[in-house]
């Protein structure tokens, strides 16, 4: 069967979507939202298809595409091309279960946006879409270069999205995530320059080849070199700490809609890129640095667990406790074993659904009271008895309750990191206790604590809200009870790392 043209449509899908929104009136809310969160749904059908096509046994390079894009010849009129780029995307099973949630999140975020956004639906819809296509394609993409455009079409519909539709301060937030992305982008362009100059190639698989070969035209010191500064660029987006300052502006500052797409989607590009290319292209290199890294995941779990204690807003909850999960993805690679990256994979993914879930919530509680204050949010269960049960839902899935996702990839990761490093892992189990903590604090402040208000009159969780609420919490059981749903696709991928790594 020829599927080769499947993810190139899944990819530009949301371009039809822009086209018929650039003909649209801009007084049309209605329809303008309706298209919006239509133009999502052919990208979410081929997810869903791609991940059957995989469950029915078929191979998952028959969606592989390749074909010649841009060529840089020599001087003196030499028929073959000094360098050629070849315009590749391609999916295996991690690329596959991170576009499934992608296309499940960005559907659900337009769904939010008719909800949140109050202005200028035409503008923020286009741009949305355009972000959607970036984020796809930068899960999709089997060279560097096409990567590296994908990656920098996610930055510019981000930093207006959350600029022009923000809160109070959201100018300051934007270019503060303008700035930051910018120079992690900066130094990715550098690396990338610098495979392309030794080896004449970007293809992402004939880099693994050629740094696998003793005979690499790359010495270890620069290939060190190489991956120090992989670990910058991804870890301003994952983020690592000290690299973080600006995910908190954006999430305090963003739409919710904006945050569901930038906590659940865009922080994972940066797991996903120290996945792919770090462990990937790097594998010695990153077994060299695995102590520094599980050093850095405990510092970013323990770091984000304790100032997320501290908080007084709900949404500096949320951020700190995105810092904090995000270590649990660096202790897992860390580990350098099956078991340890495994449950990396699946906090990327589980981390993605559960903050979605979270930040969706806050936003209607914000939209309802004008307030985020855990203090004023106090006795909530009252006047929303809804929401406040899958508020309380999922905070256990993310403190880790067995049953639900987030304990599937804590357990697992943390297993990995007892197996190499015990004395570290052991450090950072007081992470998982603070968790349990901040997250128990806060919630059960806001859902049984003090009222300082009366809420009998507040609208609980009805009609459209459901439906994110409701498809979230739902595949975070699934993975939760079923985790098969993630580690059948993910087998092939996790025994190439393991090949590359020597395990």
């Amino acid at each position: 069967m020829n599927l080769h043209a499947v993810l190139t449509i899944l990819v530009f899908s949301p371009l039809l979507g822009i086209a018929i929104l650039a003909f649209m009136p801009k007084q049309a809310e209605k329809l303008i939202k309706l298209v919006g969160f239509l133009a999502t749904i052919p990208a979410l059908l081929i997810a869903i298809a791609a991940y059957l096509h995989f469950q029915w046994g078929k191979d998952l390079a028959d969606f592989a595409v390749s074909t010649s894009w841009i060529q840089f010849r020599g001087m003196g009129g030499v028929p073959e091309p000094f360098f050629s780029v070849n315009y590749e995307l391609g999916l295996s099973g991690f690329q596959l279960v991170l576009v499934v949630l992608t296309a499940v999140v960005a559907t659900l975020s337009a769904l939010a946006a008719a909800k949140f956004v109050k202005k200028e639906w035409k503008g923020y819809f286009m741009l949305f879409l355009l972000l959607e296509i970036g984020m796809l394609g930068v899960f999709t993409a089997e060279n560097l270069i096409l990567f590296f455009i994908f990656f920098e079409v996610t930055l510019i519909p981000t930093f207006f999205l959350i600029g022009k539709w923000g809160y109070f301060e959201k100018e300051k937030a934007a270019y503060s995530f303008l700035i930051y992305n910018g120079l992690g982008s900066a130094v990715l362009l550098i690396v990338i320059m610098i495979l392309f100059g030794k080896t004449g190639t970007t293809n992402i698989e004939m880099l693994t080849k050629i740094m696998a070969d003793p005979s690499a035209p790359l010495s270890g010191d620069l290939k060190l070199g190489l991956l120090i500064s992989l670990l910058i660029a991804f870890g301003v987006k994952l983020p690592i700490f000290p690299l973080h300052s600006w995910m908190l502006k954006v999430h305090v500052q963003a739409p919710p809609s904006v945050v569901m797409i930038h906590s659940g989607i865009l922080l994972k590009i940066g797991a996903y890129g120290l996945i792919r290319f770090g462990m990937g292209i790097f594998p010695e290199q990153f077994k060299t640095l695995s102590i520094l890294i599980a050093i850095l995941g405990v510092i970013n779990l323990l770091y984000g667990a304790f100032l997320a204690f501290i908080q007084t807003d709900f949404k500096m909850v949320l951020a700190y406790s995105s810092i904090s999960h995000m270590g649990i993805v660096l202790i897992g690679l860390a580990a350098m074993n099956e078991a340890g990256v495994q449950g990396a994979i699946f906090q990327v993914i589980s981390h993605g659904l559960i903050s979605a879930l979270l930040f969706f919530l806050v936003g209607v509680l914000y939209e309802r009271t004008d307030t985020s204050l855990i203090e004023n949010l106090g006795g909530i269960a009252k006047g929303m008895p809804i929401a406040a049960g899958f508020l309380l839902a999922g905070a256990m899935a993310s403190l880790g309750l067995p049953g639900m996702s987030g304990f599937v990839s804590e357990f697992m990761a943390f297993l990995g990191l007892f197996k190499e490093l015990p004395w570290i892992a052991a450090v950072g189990t007081i992470g998982i206790i603070m968790t349990a903590a901040y997250l128990l604090r806060a919630v059960l402040g806001m859902t049984y604590g003090k009222a300082h208000r009366e809420f009998t009159g507040v609208l609980d969780l009805r009609g459209v809200e459901l439906v994110p609420v409701g498809v979230l919490m739902l595949l975070i059981v699934l993975i939760g009870v079923f985790p098969s749903v993630l580690s059948s696709p993910l087998q092939t991928t996790l025994e190439t790392i393991m090949l590359g790594l020597g395990g």
